[in-house]
């Protein structure tokens, strides 16, 4: 027996290779390995580094039921090379193991970043064998042993966290013990498992429709935390459950029992499966220092842009405004209001290339003359006049039922499912592993940017196809998969043509909000939530999903609000991205001066905003909460910033803990709104800053500088 130990980054990582010549995970931990915590009477047996199964093969051992333990040939891979390599990103560990009876060779992929505690994994699986292999599940990281540290019992020590995600309510933080999801222990024969699993799944194209793919453990007894997200754009699944008196964490993109997909893997073959990022953390910032972890570990891993720089304000005709009826005689007002404020984009919103009703029709993406007689370009035309960038609403992955071109295209060109097209809410949907698809695609793009100068697209999504598709795939999620790989592909070649075009990635809000998608959109629809006082919420809690400089909030000033109303929706977006809306042409002056008041603001504070990480000074939000609080660290460590919210709280007075300011010097200012004369105090013994907000409907951000 020989063990491999790596510490990097302030995660200590343990390999086992046995006498059996068997790899084992012993360890990932940003705590230092024991072996005192390999307790089971099975020694080290079912710490697999990798879990794969394929058709055909026996699963051994105890009950599993639909566990993705012992897998097929998962158990009986040997070990067969180590690589540890060093590149201008930081470390990289690849372990390869070996099955005879199928000569199927899997290497296991560990990813480290320059400075930060965090590892992108990942799983590649090939056919080095005579016959054919049938894939059913890939493990993209598999770690046993995660209640190993302590003296409590998993049941007292250890919580779950899960991000709830639905279209108007995204970005939900909830937390569970091992009791409350059913896996309370109820044996102590450590050779024994059950057959409960505790699991997170996604089936379908949208992503994140009930969940974020992402999910965190943390053990309370240590200050311990694991944080982890699924970067896949499509079907997913993590499950904890247990296994020989251990618990277990594995994450995989689609498996056969959830979603359908399996993959045929022809001699020579491979399957690459989707990459995983994991946070192990254990500093005195506790839950806000693994978010920081996950926060530059997202910056590290996407597409480098100007747009994450500059932090562009972006004026939309959408919400509580147009509602996807625009007409050139409405936008030109807008233009003018959006301009006066302050915006860099203005963006045209849905239905722009319809005369009538829209929704069925999308596809071609020309202009309508009836509701722009004088063409879209002489809007496009004077939102550049006025010193905007212009932008417009597509759905490119989807053509309405009732589109002329879907009648001059083949089947091949969308899903299709027992012969028949797959459509959903009056849309088919386009499959981008057709050239043909990716080229139409390609085309409207250029069109848009060459013809009409758009420098930005709020790319929508609005169905769900479901499973997959049958045409040219092994199963329905294997197609599936295909099509959003090359749909991800589609994207880089858009990128690379068109290098400072901004594209929003944007699915009935924020339903496929993931590090696929945003490790190359530069920034991510929230919510389509039209009420702002419920959006304080969403926007409280955006961080744990999206770095703070992808994540677009709506600002929409309402009719009739008083200041305070106006002040408090605004600061909705302003530690995140403006995503401004609402009619500034209609509302009085007094508001249309704080929505500019807010974007000048906005203006001077973006530069730290685009390094910072967030912290919760009141915990995640829930939308029952009275007061909320969202705040952001900056990376100069001197300097903070810090929005709340009074929500019909009954109390005037809250106390905010700033625990990394504690017991310093700090200078405390409103900075917006500039009306506000609510009292506040930065307490230095405590780290607290105190805050009373009179009006029951209010909001202020402070920014918090230290002076000593």
């Amino acid at each position: 027996m020989k063990r491999i130990e790596i510490s990097e980054n302030k995660i200590n990582i343990v390999f086992e290779i046995d006498d059996e010549n068997r790899v084992r995970l012993l360890h990932f931990s940003a705590l230092p390995f024991d072996p005192r915590t390999l307790t089971s009477r099975t020694g080290t047996y079912g710490f697999n580094l990798a879990e794969v199964q394929m058709s055909g093969l026996d699963r051994a051992g105890e009950r599993h039921g639909n566990k993705y333990i012992v897998t097929a040939p998962g158990y009986t891979l040997k070990y067969k090379d180590f690589k540890d390599t060093c590149d201008q990103t930081g470390r990289l560990v690849e372990v390869t193991q070996f099955d005879e009876g199928t000569g199927t060779e899997v290497v296991s992929h560990f990813r480290f970043y320059n400075g930060i505690s965090a590892v992108r994994t990942w799983t590649t699986v090939t056919n080095k064998g005579t016959e054919t292999q049938t894939l059913e599940y890939v493990s993209s990281f598999c770690l046993t042993g995660i209640e190993k540290e302590g003296l409590l019992s998993q049941d007292e020590k250890l919580e779950i966290g899960v991000c709830h995600n639905s279209w108007y309510r995204e970005v939900q933080w909830k937390t569970y013990t091992l009791p409350q999801v059913g896996l309370e222990k109820s044996q102590e024969q450590e050779y024994l498992h059950s057959s409960k699993v505790f699991a997170c799944t996604n089936v379908g194209n949208w992503s994140a429709k009930e969940y974020i793919p992402m999910g965190m453990l943390r053990n309370k007894e240590c200050g311990s935390y694991l944080l982890w997200q699924i970067e896949n754009n499509g079907s997913w699944h993590w499950e904890i459950s247990d296994r020989e008196g251990h618990l277990y964490l594995q994450l995989s993109g689609p498996s056969e029992i959830e979603s359908h997909w399996s993959k045929d893997l022809a001699p020579g073959e491979s399957f690459e499966s989707v990459p995983c990022g994991i946070v192990a953390y254990a500093g005195e910032e506790g839950f806000d220092g693994a978010f920081a972890e996950l926060t530059n570990y997202r910056r590290a891993i996407r597409r480098k842009n100007r747009d994450n720089k500059t932090l562009a304000v972006i004026f939309n005709d959408y919400m509580n405004c147009l509602w996807g009826c625009p007409t050139a005689e409405q936008e030109f007002p807008l233009v003018d209001a959006a301009a006066e404020c302050g915006c860099d984009y203005f963006c045209i919103d849905a239905g722009w290339y319809a005369d009538g009703n829209w929704w069925d029709e999308v596809g071609e993406w020309k202009e309508s003359r009836v509701r722009f007689p004088n063409g879209l370009k002489e809007v496009t035309d004077y939102i550049r006049a006025k010193g905007m960038i212009p932008g417009v609403w597509l759905e490119i992955e989807v053509m309405g039922i009732n589109c002329p071109k879907v009648k001059e295209v083949g089947d091949d060109w969308f899903f299709t499912r027992h012969g028949k097209r797959v459509f959903d809410r009056s849309r088919y949907q386009l499959d981008f592993r057709n050239p043909e698809v990716r080229a139409y695609a390609d085309s409207v793009i250029d069109r848009l940017v060459k013809e009409y100068g758009v420098g930005y697209i709020k790319m929508d999504y609005n169905i769900e196809p479901g499973i997959g598709t049958e045409r040219n795939a092994d199963s329905v999620g294997d197609g599936l998969l295909g099509h959003e790989r090359a749909y991800l592909a589609w994207l880089d070649g858009v990128f690379a043509r068109h290098k400072d075009l901004i594209i929003e990635n944007c699915s009935s809000g924020g339903l496929r909000m993931d590090y696929a998608m945003l490790s190359r959109y530069s920034i991510q629809s929230t919510s389509d939530q039209d009420d702002y006082m419920r959006y304080a919420t969403i926007s409280a809690n955006a961080p744990l999903a999206v770095t703070p400089e992808q994540a677009a909030v709506w600002s929409y000033p309402m009719y009739g609000s008083d200041r305070e109303r106006t002040a408090f929706n605004m600061i909705n977006s302003m530690l995140l991205r403006i995503h401004q809306s609402g009619h500034l042409a209609k509302i009085d002056d007094e508001s249309r001066g704080l929505v500019k008041e807010g974007i000048e603001v906005y203006k001077r504070i973006r530069g730290d905003i685009r390094e910072s990480t967030p912290f919760w000074s009141l915990g995640t939000s829930s939308f029952s909460d009275g007061w909320i609080s969202g705040g952001r660290k900056c990376a100069d460590g001197k300097s903070a910033y810090i929005a709340v919210w009074r929500r019909n709280d009954p109390t005037d007075t809250i106390s905010l803990p700033v625990s990394f300011f504690k017991g310093r010097s700090v200078k405390a200012e409103c900075i917006y709104p500039s009306f506000s004369e609510s009292p506040f105090e930065w307490h230095r013994e405590t780290g607290m800053l105190t805050v009373r907000l009179e009006n029951s409907v209010s909001a202020r951000l402070y920014k918090l500088t230290v002076t000593e």
